[in-house]
């Protein structure tokens, strides 16, 4: 049964081998180029005081060239639509597609049983869905090495220098996307068993697929570890965001995009407190902007009155936890699809 489900996954088989050829090609006739670009920049040698601007330097030189900037752009979408794709292409016709076309009555009805029928196209699709993704996934690491160094070099600012938990570059790096092209092909294969028709499974799969993307970062991932908190002085943030409502205002927000000692923590949110710990958006009086005063001076007067910053942060240190704890949660969902699909056939579809 599992030669001949895997003989019938041919065509499945050749396109996934020549997107990733193709893949392949375009990031190998690339990939050197990037890397002497970054062995010419001196990274590789630059003192440690030095390396965060000329590493900022360098990622900024690459964005301005757009090339490679719309490479890497690229090399994300690829990797999070994959699953997707997958779960249309793949998933969503496995059972419909035998049904519509008639041949379920033939294929349910020989020596082999429905359920190891299932079994083996379940088997055999996700673990290809899988591999094609996670092959999409270290083909791109190594490409984007150099980018990845520089980053690590302390470089800010660019869409190169995004933290690992961004939501694109979470969702497109480590073992996630194992976890998102194994619930992809399992929800599509699901909509088919469920709707029996191969083109609305595939609109449902989309659908659901890309409310969990949007679901997972907003709402499921930040709470899957309790958050750690810390309360700084705002003089001790290296990059601060401020919003007030102009000159006469009385109300103003302070946002912070770094913590002190925590380099590459995930910032969930940040609220200013005054002496007592209360939360504020006061302005004291004597620190009221006036036109001619500058961004500094208005901060230095906030932490000489005891206005300090309240973050609640995910340490850099759990990110590999929440990479295991995300691809877990996709792993059991896809589980549980598989068994409503095992359900659904023991039932009398044709």
């Amino acid at each position: 049964m599992t030669w001949l489900t895997w003989r019938q996954f041919r065509a499945q088989a050749v396109t996934a081998v020549a997107a990733l050829a193709a893949f392949a090609i375009l990031l190998a006739a690339t990939g050197p180029r990037l890397a002497s670009m970054y062995a010419a920049s001196g990274l590789s040698g630059c003192h440690p005081a030095s390396c965060a601007g000329l590493a900022s330097g360098w990622l900024t030189q690459l964005y301005a060239g757009h090339t490679y900037f719309m490479l890497y752009e690229f090399t994300i979408a690829v990797i999070l639509l994959a699953p997707a794709v997958i779960g249309l292409f793949w998933g969503a016709p496995l059972i419909a597609g035998e049904l519509e076309t008639g041949t379920a009555a033939l294929a349910w009805n020989q020596s082999v049983t429905r359920t190891r029928w299932l079994a083996a196209k379940l088997a055999v699709g996700g673990l290809a869905a899988m591999a094609v993704t996670e092959g999409l996934n270290l083909m791109q690491a190594w490409w984007a090495a150099p980018i990845g160094r520089a980053v690590g070099l302390g470089a800010t600012s660019t869409f190169f220098a995004m933290s690992r938990f961004n939501s694109l570059a979470f969702a497109t790096h480590g073992i996630t996307p194992l976890g998102y092209a194994a619930f992809g092909y399992a929800l599509g294969v699901t909509a088919g068993a469920l709707i029996r028709r191969a083109l609305p499974a595939m609109a449902v799969t989309l659908a659901i697929f890309a409310a969990a993307q949007i679901a997972m970062p907003l709402w499921i991932r930040p709470n899957l570890l309790p958050a750690e908190h810390a309360v700084v002085s705002v003089t001790s943030l290296r990059t601060i965001t401020l919003q007030d409502g102009g000159p006469h205002s009385s109300q103003f927000h302070l946002g912070t995009e770094n913590l002190p000692g925590q380099p590459g923590a995930w910032i969930l949110s940040a609220g200013t407190v005054n002496a007592a710990g209360q939360a504020t958006s006061s302005i004291p009086a004597a620190c009221t902007p006036q036109p001619d005063d500058t961004p500094h001076a208005f901060i230095e007067c906030l932490a000489s009155r005891g206005i300090r910053e309240s973050v609640a942060y995910q340490p850099a240190s759990r990110y590999w936890a929440f990479q295991w704890t995300e691809t877990a949660i996709y792993l059991a969902v896809a589980l549980a699809l598989s068994g409503c699909c095992f359900w659904r056939l023991s039932r009398r579809l044709t």
